[in-house]
């Protein structure tokens, strides 16, 4: 029997799960009906077509990359908890990033994170063009580095490994070669360079 109290939010949470778990493609109409438990005349009813329901999912996810919030004590701590929290929401939600991209509203998308780096630049005494300058180094940062992951996350199986391509004897530094030879730790890898590029732009002038 069909749901009778259903929300539009409701709607939306189910599409975006669809959408994170399968991609755009699979959201359908029909399937989100059935995921709901509803008729889909009750999804028309609550969001429109399918395009006021992408148009609907975009805005949805505008808003939640609006809702990084900083936290530390300092504004380099609070910088880069703004990072580590924009990384996350990238990495979540890649399906659903991809759709405010090809909807042509990414600058929108990143500029709630944009406006709160901003005020912590200035709590740590940048103005003008430094201030922006390490606004935008930190977004590219966040970006490329999760660009580079997913490549990676994708890429196919490689042979020879990294781990085989380092011979012990020929970097001339064996606790190097070891460390190279082992899998890279992308969490504490992004933790190190988020956090050293900061406290490299947040250096007064």
């Amino acid at each position: 029997m069909a749901r009778s109290a259903l929300t539009r939010d409701e709607v939306l949470e189910a599409a975006a799960r669809l959408v994170k778990q399968h991609g755009p493609g699979a959201l359908t109409m029909r399937r989100l009906a059935a995921e709901l438990g509803t008729a889909v005349t009750s999804i028309y009813w609550h969001v429109g077509n399918r395009e006021s329901l992408l148009d609907a999912l975009v805005e949805l996810t505008v808003r939640q990359m609006g809702a990084i919030r900083p936290t530390g004590g300092t504004p380099a701590e609070r910088v880069v908890s703004v990072a580590l929290a924009l990384r996350h929401e990238l990495r979540a939600h890649p399906h659903l990033i991809a759709m405010v991209h090809e909807r042509g509203l990414t600058d929108r998308m990143f500029l709630p994170a944009q406006q709160v780096l901003v005020r912590e630049v200035h709590a740590a005494g940048l103005r003008g063009a430094r201030a922006a300058d390490a606004v935008r180094a930190v977004q590219f940062q966040v970006v490329g580095f999760v660009l580079v992951e997913r490549n990676r996350e994708r890429s196919p199986a490689q042979s020879p490994a990294e781990g085989d391509l380092w011979d012990l004897r020929a970097a001339g530094d064996p606790a190097l070669s070891r460390a190279l030879a082992r899998p890279a730790d992308p969490e504490r890898l992004f933790l190190l360079s988020v956090r050293a590029l900061t406290e490299a732009l947040l250096v007064p002038g």
